[in-house]
């Protein structure tokens, strides 16, 4: 299991306290010519080319609705594409069967924790995803117990799911994914519904974890203190961010150039019209 040091104001994870973290240079989920439409929105991901390596923080930003969370749900095939190719660690995948295998390896972390969390007490919780792998009971819990004691998450083991706040329901599914020791995190908006305290908390945890992410989240400041690089999904595919940020400068730049020369014209005219009435 990934091991976190809680010990002080940072909580550390180390690559090598988790033997299933692929070290090779090689992608851990690649895809070529991803294609999927909805019948009614149109195309969102058109002959889209990826490839997430390991140690890679991916932000993946763009508009509300564009189909960043379709994106991660065809990862792991919670919707089937329309076309292209998906390779998750090493294979080709396409049926529902050779996903079953993706989702224990990549762990998605839901956008809305209620999605994510069904069992009576936060120990059930932690505890199922090593159970579907088929670890036995008590290892299960004991894994479940040393995670959520890792997160800084000691005591809440009895805990009812549903009255938990959001920082704390946020921590929990960050155990029961952890707790599956994925090789990769597909995270949809992890600050969602976070206070400053556990916001900062979710950062210092995310940052010294060894696994690849892709994080889906349209808090910039959160996405600047993780990712290594950053993607922009725009009419289907797939920007580099620090280009399309410098695209952005440029056109708000020219935008303002525009509006000064404008305002200049009409002052301009303005000023002919004032000394041609004092003419008459």
């Amino acid at each position: 299991m990934t091991q976190i040091n809680t010990a002080g104001n940072q909580e550390q994870a180390t690559a090598s306290a988790n033997p299933l973290i692929n070290s090779s240079n090689e992608p851990l989920i690649e895809t070529k010519g991803l294609f999927y439409r909805y019948p009614r929105r149109g195309v969102v991901l058109d002959q889209v080319d990826f490839a997430l390596y390991p140690k890679e923080r991916i932000a993946l930003t763009g508009a509300n609705g564009v189909g960043k969370t379709t994106f991660l749900h065809l990862l792991v095939g919670l919707k089937k594409a329309k076309g292209g190719e998906i390779i998750a660690f090493g294979q080709s995948r396409s049926a529902e069967k050779e996903f079953v295998e993706v989702r224990a390896k990549a762990g998605f972390l839901f956008q809305d924790p209620d999605d994510q969390l069904f069992c009576p007490t936060v120990l059930e919780d932690v505890a199922f995803g090593p159970l579907n792998l088929g670890r036995s009971r008590d290892e299960s819990l004991e894994i479940a117990r040393n995670t959520l004691a890792c997160l800084g998450m000691r005591g809440f083991e009895e805990s009812i799911t549903h009255q938990l706040s959001g920082g704390e329901k946020r921590m929990i599914t960050l155990a029961c994914v952890l707790a599956m020791e994925p090789e990769v995190l597909l995270l949809d908006e992890p600050t969602n519904a976070l206070d400053k305290t556990a916001r900062q908390r979710l950062i210092d945890t995310l940052k010294f974890l060894p696994q690849a992410m892709i994080i889906i989240s349209h808090d910039h400041d959160f996405l600047a203190q993780l990712a290594t690089r950053t993607l922009v999904l725009n009419e289907g595919q797939f920007l580099d961010g620090d280009k399309a940020l410098d695209e952005a400068k440029l056109m708000e730049e020219c935008k303002a150039v525009n509006t000064i020369s404008g305002s200049t014209e009409a002052q301009s005219d303005r000023q002919s019209l004032v000394k041609e009435d004092a003419e008459a």
